[in-house]
């Protein structure tokens, strides 16, 4: 049985388990936050560097899953 890794809790499991609208929005929360991210990076200010790279993975994991639910739904029709 594998184990679940206490480091990075959201998987793409989680991600399945949401709607098209509700993955729509979350990544666009992701992005903002990774806008901000950039500039607090920028500005000399960015406290949580590794913060970048778990957002930049979540960002794609969603956008996997979305191409995942766009392939499935195109292949039903």
């Amino acid at each position: 049985m594998a184990k679940k890794s206490t480091k990075n809790p959201v998987t793409a499991e989680d991600f399945r388990a949401k709607t098209a609208d509700e993955l729509g929005d979350q990544l666009s929360k992701l992005k903002k936050e990774q806008f901000n991210l950039r500039f607090q990076k920028a500005n000399g200010q960015l406290e949580n560097t590794g913060r970048v790279r778990s957002l930049r993975k979540e960002i794609a994991r969603i956008e996997t899953v979305m191409t995942e639910k766009r392939a499935s739904a195109s292949a039903k029709a």
